[in-house]
C-alpha cells in the first residue's frame, strides 16, 4: 500500500511538472507569434503548431486567445514589477524610475503593441483578463505612491503633492503615452515626456516663474473645436422603419464591438443581435467597414453634443471646462467610452479599417490642445516653463488613461477629478 501510494504521487508530481512544460512552451510560443504576426492574424492553432501539441491540447491549458494574451501580457508586466522595485531600491534614494522603466520597455520585441491590444480588449468586465489588469493598476499604484513618498522625504519631488493623486496620474498617462505613441510614433516618445514629467514634479503645485506675465485682459481667439469623424454623418432618408432599422443596428453593433472588439464580431452576430438576416443588414450596411465607419460617426455626434460644452472666452477657461465633458461622458454615455477604448487599442496596426480614422483623432485633438495651450500661454494663463506641445500630448495621454483605469474600477477612480487636479496645476489662478 506504500508504494503504491508513493508510486501514485510520483507520478502525480510527474504529470504536473509536464502540465506546467506545456503551459510555459504554449505562452513562449504565443508571444513569438503575437509579436511576429500580431495578436489578430494569430489563431490558437498557429500557436499549437508552434508548440509542438495539438489544438485540443492547448484548449486543456487555454481556453480562449483572450486568456492566452492575457496570460502573455501579465508575465511581461510581473517582470516589469519587478524590474521597477529592483531599480528603485539599487537607484540613489529618492529617484524616480519612470523613463528609464520606459526605455526599457521599448527594448521588449512587441510589448507595446500587446500591451495596448489588451488594455482596451480586457476593459470590458466579462473579459477573462478583466479583474487581472483591475489588479494591476492597484499594484502600480501602490508601488508608485511609495516612490513618490520617497521622493517627497528625499526632497526629490515637491513636498506639496499628493503621492496617491500623482500615481494614478502617472499611471494613466504612461498607458495613454504608449498607445499614442503606436499611432504618433514620430511625435511621441514616452520615455522621454516622462522624463519632462519627472521633471515638473520636482516643483511646487502651479508653479510659475517669478517674471512670468500677469494675465492680460484682451484674450487671443479660441481655436475651433475639431471634429474627429472624416465621414460625417449623412442626412437621414427613407422610411421611418428603415431609419429606426439602421438605428438599431448602430446600437447593437456598437455594444458588440465594445464588449467583443471588432475583428471578433461578425455581421452574422449583429444581425442575429438586432433580429434581422444578415442580407437585411447588408441591405442597409454593404460591409463591416461600412457599419464600422457609422459606429465611429455615431461616437463623435454623441461627443460633440454634450450638452455641458459652451465655449469660453478664453483658452484656459476652455481648458478648465474640459472635466466637465469627462464627468457628461462618464454619466450619460458610458458606452462611448467602452467603444472607444476597445477600438483605439484593437486598431493599433496599420492594417485595421479604423487606424486612419485614430490617428488622425489624436493628431486633431493633440493639436487642439496644443493651440488652446499656446493662446493660454499668449494670455499669461499658461506658466512660461510649459511647453505647450508636451502639454498637449501629456493632457491627450491622461485623460485617455484615466479612462481607461476607469473603465476598469468606476468606484474608486473619477476621470473629472483626476482633470481638475492635474489643470489645476498646469493653469494655476491669480
Amino acid at each position: 500500500m506504500h508504494v503504491s501510494t508513493t508510486t501514485a504521487t510520483t507520478r502525480g508530481t510527474a504529470r504536473s511538472a509536464q502540465a506546467a512544460r506545456t503551459r510555459d512552451a504554449i505562452v513562449v510560443a504565443a508571444r513569438e507569434a503575437f509579436v511576429a504576426r500580431g495578436y489578430r492574424a494569430t489563431s490558437l492553432r498557429d500557436i499549437a503548431t508552434a508548440a509542438g501539441i495539438s489544438h485540443p491540447g492547448l484548449l486543456r491549458h487555454f481556453a480562449t486567445k483572450d486568456a492566452l494574451l492575457a496570460e502573455v501580457v501579465a508575465e511581461l508586466e510581473r517582470d516589469n514589477e519587478q524590474l521597477m522595485l529592483d531599480r528603485l531600491v539599487a537607484a540613489e534614494p529618492g529617484t524616480l524610475e519612470y523613463a528609464a522603466l520606459a526605455r526599457h520597455n521599448e527594448t521588449i520585441p512587441g510589448y507595446l503593441p500587446l500591451f495596448a491590444a489588451l488594455i482596451g480588449e480586457a476593459s470590458t468586465a466579462s473579459h477573462p483578463a478583466h479583474a487581472r489588469m483591475r489588479e494591476r493598476y492597484a499594484r502600480l499604484r501602490e508601488i508608485s505612491t511609495a516612490a513618490l513618498e520617497e521622493a517627497i522625504a528625499h526632497d526629490a519631488v515637491s513636498p506639496d503633492r499628493d503621492p496617491e493623486g500623482e500615481a494614478v496620474r502617472v499611471a494613466a498617462a504612461w498607458d495613454g503615452l504608449q498607445l499614442l505613441e503606436q499611432y504618433l510614433p514620430e511625435r511621441v516618445d514616452v520615455a522621454e515626456l516622462l522624463q519632462v514629467r519627472e521633471g515638473l514634479l520636482t516643483l511646487p503645485v502651479g508653479w510659475h516663474e517669478p517674471g512670468d506675465m500677469q494675465p492680460r485682459g484682451i484674450a487671443a481667439p479660441i481655436p475651433p473645436m475639431p471634429h474627429h469623424s472624416a465621414d460625417r454623418a449623412a442626412p437621414e432618408v427613407g422610411y421611418r422603419v428603415g431609419r429606426e432599422r439602421r438605428a438599431r443596428i448602430v446600437d447593437d453593433a456598437m455594444a458588440l464591438f465594445a464588449a467583443e472588439g471588432y475583428g471578433d464580431t461578425s455581421l452574422r452576430d449583429i444581425a442575429e443581435k438586432v433580429g434581422v438576416s444578415k442580407a437585411t443588414l447588408l441591405h442597409h450596411y454593404p460591409s463591416k467597414e461600412a457599419l464600422l465607419s457609422a459606429v465611429l460617426t455615431k461616437r463623435d455626434s454623441g461627443i460633440d453634443a454634450r450638452m455641458s460644452y459652451i465655449q469660453r472666452s478664453r483658452a484656459v477657461d476652455e481648458l478648465r471646462s474640459l472635466p466637465l465633458g469627462a464627468a457628461d461622458s462618464a454619466r450619460s454615455a458610458p458606452g462611448l467610452i467602452e467603444v472607444y477604448a476597445v477600438l483605439s487599442c484593437e486598431a493599433v496596426p496599420a492594417d485595421h479599417p479604423a487606424h486612419a480614422y485614430f490617428t488622425q483623432r489624436f493628431t486633431d485633438v493633440a493639436d487642439h490642445f496644443a493651440a488652446l495651450l499656446r493662446a493660454a500661454q499668449a494670455d499669461g494663463d499658461l506658466p512660461s516653463h510649459r511647453d505647450p506641445e508636451f502639454e498637449a500630448l501629456w493632457l491627450v495621454a491622461l485623460w485617455d488613461g484615466l479612462q481607461y483605469q476607469w473603465l476598469y474600477d468606476r468606484e474608486n477612480v473619477d476621470v473629472a477629478e483626476h482633470l481638475t487636479a492635474h489643470l489645476e496645476d498646469l493653469l494655476p489662478r491669480s
